[in-house]
């Protein structure tokens, strides 16, 4: 069986008595696309550099091909970074940005002719920086990280200086350029679509902790933590306690509004705990349910109309779906969601 890519145990780093990475350990599958995903100051770029040795562990190991590269010096590590701002030589054409690794290698014209067709960007390699737009800009970069091929590619808010129309086509690139590559890829980022959109696998950090770990769609459905949730897109919360086991995996949750019933999730509550139940405003279903609620507001976004529900005790909702008829603006309408669709959290 394959060493994993990258291999972290009990990795800290403390700054005088602030813990910026607290206790982290992640295991990454050879050519895993992995995101590390959660807002600023929650440690995930300060891990990022440790793996890539501009920042020492205050304790644990950190592994790369099953090698142990905690004590090596960047240049030693077959490890390789891009930075946010890209840090492109301005003075220096494309091919001599993508080439400045490259000294002393034989291959050096052939290796940089490789990388532009690579990142598209054949013709472009007597260019300067300064001629090139954002997204080009960024593909010299990503050529350059590759240059010296490295068994994993860190890449930090790599997309975070394009604008929102050539982020999402960058995405696509990135994505597909890293499959046809094969290389393990750990890219930080603050944006939980481009997470969802780009990683196998994504890691929400918080307070210098790995709180989660699990596919997009897992992270999504089955948060393990009203913070999981919240940052992963707009949920809703209803407030209650734990009510006696269902059958497959469910609970029943007695609310101010009636018993609902949803999935048990990976916390274990003792019967009677204040939990709330986390559904997704797509996945509310309006016209039938045990819930009662008037429509206060309503949004048309095109392909779908946000509504804003409120329960008796003043309890808002968010629900999103196709565009319809009904229930229009002040009128009532009953509520409901699959247990399938919905997960208890703790309170």
């Amino acid at each position: 069986m394959a060493a994993p890519s990258l291999r972290i145990r009990g990795l800290v780093k403390r700054f005088g008595t602030h813990v910026a990475v607290d206790g982290v350990d992640l295991d990454l599958a050879p050519g895993e696309f992995f995101c590390l995903l959660g807002p600023s100051g929650c440690g995930k770029s300060t891990l990022l550099r440790m793996i890539a040795g501009f920042e020492s562990p205050s304790d644990g190991v950190i592994e790369v091909g099953g090698a142990d590269i905690t004590a090596l010096p960047p240049h030693r590590r077959p490890v390789n970074m891009m930075f946010q701002s890209y840090a492109l030589f301005p003075h220096m054409s494309v091919a001599a940005n993508i080439a400045y690794g490259l000294k002393g290698r034989p291959d050096v014209k052939d290796r940089v002719a490789d990388l532009l067709r690579l990142v598209r960007l054949d013709g472009f390699g007597e260019r300067r920086p300064e001629t090139l737009s954002g997204g080009q800009r960024q593909r010299v970069a990503l050529a350059r990280a590759l240059a010296r091929e490295p068994g994993l590619l860190l890449l930090d808010e790599p997309l975070g200086a394009l604008d929102r129309g050539l982020r999402e086509e960058t995405q696509g690139e990135l994505r597909g350029l890293q499959r046809r590559l094969g290389t393990s890829f750990v890219v930080v980022t603050h944006d939980p679509e481009e997470a969802m959109m780009l990683g196998d696998r994504i890691g929400v950090m918080e307070r210098g902790r790995l709180v989660q770990v699990a596919r997009p769609v897992d992270l999504y459905r089955r948060p393990a933590s009203r913070y999981v949730a919240g940052l992963l897109g707009d949920v809703n919360l209803i407030p209650g306690r734990l009510g006696p086991a269902g059958p497959d995996d469910t609970r029943e949750i007695v609310t101010a509004h009636g018993a609902l019933t949803a999935q048990a999730g990976d916390a274990i509550f003792a019967e009677g705990a204040e939990v709330v139940v986390a559904v997704r405003p797509e996945s509310l279903i309006l016209g039938q349910g045990s819930l009662t609620a008037t429509v206060e507001d309503e949004t048309f976004l095109g392909d779908r109309i946000r509504r804003v529900l409120r329960l008796p005790d003043g309890t808002l909702l968010r629900a999103s779906g196709p565009p319809g008829a009904s229930p229009e603006r002040g009128t009532t309408t009953q509520v409901g969601f699959a247990p399938a669709d919905a997960v208890i959290l703790q309170a």
